[in-house]
C-alpha cells in the first residue's frame, strides 16, 4: 500500500464525519446561533457553513413571521371589552391599605 492509498482511506472517514455533522445540524440550525454553527461545523468548508448559516437565518425569519402572524390573528379575535367585563363579573376585588403616621423631626421643619 503506497502513501496515496492511505491518504484516500484517511480522507473517507473525514468526509463521512463532515456530512454527518452537516446533516445533524439540519433544521436545528434555525435555533442555533451563528457562532455555535461555525464552531460545530469547524471542519466543514467555509462555503458550506456560510450557506447553512444563510439558510438558517432565512428559516428563523420565516418562522418568526409565521408565529407573529398567527399571534396577531389570535389577538384580533379577542373581544377585550367582553373579556374584561366577564372578568369583573366573576371576581371580587379586595383592596388592603396600611397607613402609618410618623412624627416629623423638629430639625427638618
Amino acid at each position: 500500500m503506497d502513501k496515496d492509498d492511505r491518504d484516500d482511506n484517511d480522507e473517507a472517514p473525514r468526509w463521512s464525519e463532515m456530512v454527518k455533522k452537516v446533516m445533524s445540524v439540519g433544521l436545528g440550525a434555525a435555533f442555533m446561533t451563528e457562532e455555535s454553527i461555525r464552531t460545530y461545523l469547524s471542519e466543514v468548508p467555509k462555503e458550506v457553513v456560510s450557506n447553512i448559516i444563510q439558510n438558517a437565518n432565512k428559516s428563523k425569519e420565516e418562522l418568526l413571521n409565521r408565529v407573529g402572524n398567527e399571534v396577531i390573528r389570535l389577538i384580533q379575535k379577542i373581544d377585550f371589552v367582553k373579556e374584561a367585563s366577564r372578568f369583573v363579573e366573576e371576581h371580587k376585588f379586595k383592596i388592603s391599605a396600611e397607613v402609618e403616621v410618623v412624627k416629623k423631626d423638629k430639625a427638618n421643619s
